[in-house]
């Protein structure tokens, strides 16, 4: 059996490296792919295309309308005149967001009173509007704050220290300055680990079927437990290899702290290659040409993808797809990236995830192999 399984590896490992190309897609495009999406995917929304209308052209007016520019958040692009350019630029796409200072907005504050602050959102992305709402609504706060104290001040300085107030002192855990990119990069190591794997294996079988070598394979003594698992063990090992690629990538590059275990993030990423192992191993053996293989790992990875976790929580889902999702190998896979990098937890936490992989890549493996039988009869 140990002749005929190193025979079966010896052979893939020649035809995986013998061509310059194979050996560029083992590794390139899974460290292009972190360089880019580290940099282009992020929750942040900074520098926002904003347009200015100040009707009331006072001090107070002048004074907000600074506090926008000094942030980091808002790109003041326009100050307008006329409430009708506000339209445009929106229906434009020149401006995300549009203040309108009504006149009469300083009288009203002197007076103690409550002065409006229109804000108009382009609503076509309601995830940057959401957040430039938050970032809008938090300068306007802090100015009536201000604007409160100094009148206070001015009529009763010693009523500051008596008044009420609450302070929020946030504390976050694991992420203080709450960068989303801490929370990408892990998530990107698994989503590019599963790219790289399910298509690298999903040709291992249906390239030998068009090359006509699959017969010549199958008259062979070799067993279909030592085939399966001689196109397991070359992909397995390069799986392995671009985790450590783009971790490392991910920890020194990016700066991601890594405070777990090594060896448990080495058996994770064991429990998860072998789980997509086994799907691309399905696919490859239910396929019968590399174009239908190909179209298939498209419709595997993309939902893999998405019910993943990886941009939307899986909390957010409905009940229905949150079922689902305990059967996708990426979604465990995640939480065990993002315990071991962020949290530093160890596999009392984790073992549900790691339990959850194992049985999966067992129960597709296993599977796999009863598929190859099926084709063969």
């Amino acid at each position: 059996m140990l002749g005929r399984l190193r025979q079966m590896l010896v052979k893939e490992f020649i035809q995986l490296l013998r061509d310059p190309k194979a050996r560029f897609v083992l590794f390139a495009p899974a460290l292009i792919q972190m360089m880019v999406f580290g940099y282009a995917a992020t929750f942040e929304v900074r520098h926002v295309p904003t347009a200015v209308l100040d009707l009331d052209h006072s001090q107070e007016s002048r004074e907000l309308i600074a506090r926008f520019a000094a942030s980091p958040y808002f790109d003041i692009r326009y100050r307008l005149q006329r409430r009708e350019e506000i339209r445009t630029l929106i229906d434009a796409s020149d401006v995300y967001l549009a203040i309108e200072i009504h006149p009469g907005f300083a009288e009203l504050l002197r007076k103690g009173r409550t002065a409006p602050l229109q804000v108009i959102l382009d609503g076509t992305n309601s995830n940057t509007a959401l957040i430039a709402y938050g970032y809008v609504s938090r300068i306007a706060e802090t100015f009536a704050q201000d604007q409160l104290r100094d009148r206070l001040n001015r009529t009763d300085p010693g009523l500051v220290a008596v008044v009420p107030g609450v302070v929020l002192e946030p504390r976050p855990w694991f992420n203080a300055d709450l960068l989303s990119r801490w929370f990408i990069v892990p998530g990107l190591i698994g989503s590019i680990v599963l790219l790289t794997v399910v298509q690298l294996t999903a040709f291992a079988v249906v390239r030998e079927r068009e090359l006509g070598t699959f017969e010549q394979i199958m008259v062979t003594p070799i067993k279909r437990s030592e085939f399966i698992l001689g196109k397991t063990v070359p992909f397995f090992l390069v799986g392995l290899a671009d985790t450590a690629v783009v971790a490392t990538v991910g920890t020194l590059w990016f700066g991601v702290p890594f405070r777990g275990s090594a060896p448990l993030l080495l058996l994770g990423a064991a429990l998860f290659l072998l789980s997509m192992l086994g799907i691309g191993l399905l696919i490859s053996t239910s396929a019968t040409t590399q174009q239908q293989a190909m179209v298939t790992g498209f419709f595997v990875v993309m939902p893999s993808i998405t019910l993943s976790g990886l941009g939307t929580p899986v909390s957010s889902m409905p009940p229905a797809l949150q079922w689902i999702c305990e059967f996708n190998p990426l979604s465990h896979f995640l939480v065990v990236l993002r315990g071991l990098y962020l949290k530093g937890v160890g596999l009392g936490v984790l073992w549900p995830n790691m339990l959850a992989m194992a049985l999966i890549g067992a129960a597709l493996l296993a599977f796999t192999t009863t598929r190859l039988r099926k084709s063969l009869d």
